[in-house]
């Protein structure tokens, strides 16, 4: 039989093995990728990079955010077979901060 409890903030729900044989009833609703209230993934629905992206961590917006643009740009543009091959080289040009 399965139940749910709360602990804390926390909600445990156990379910059983007959739970998890019943198909699912959800319905999935398809994203408009011209809502603009709509939250964007890492790449926009125009292939561009969301560098608003809260995935990226604040990589982009950090101390070395430039060159972590300029950097990731270059794989994410890339059109060689062995995707970034030609960016091997950016990283190593850029100043060190070590």
């Amino acid at each position: 039989m399965s139940y749910c409890r709360q602990e804390g903030k926390d909600r445990i729900i156990f379910a059983t093995k007959e739970d998890h044989e019943t198909p699912s009833s959800a319905e999935l609703v398809a994203d408009d990728p011209d809502d603009p209230y709509e939250e964007q993934g890492l790449i926009l629905p125009n292939g561009d990079i969301n560098w608003n992206c809260p995935c990226l961590g604040g990589m982009a917006s950090g101390p070395c955010g430039e060159q972590f643009k300029s950097a990731f740009s270059c794989f994410h543009y890339s059109t060689e077979e062995i995707k970034g091959s030609d960016c091997v080289d950016q990283p190593r040009s850029l100043p060190s901060r070590g």
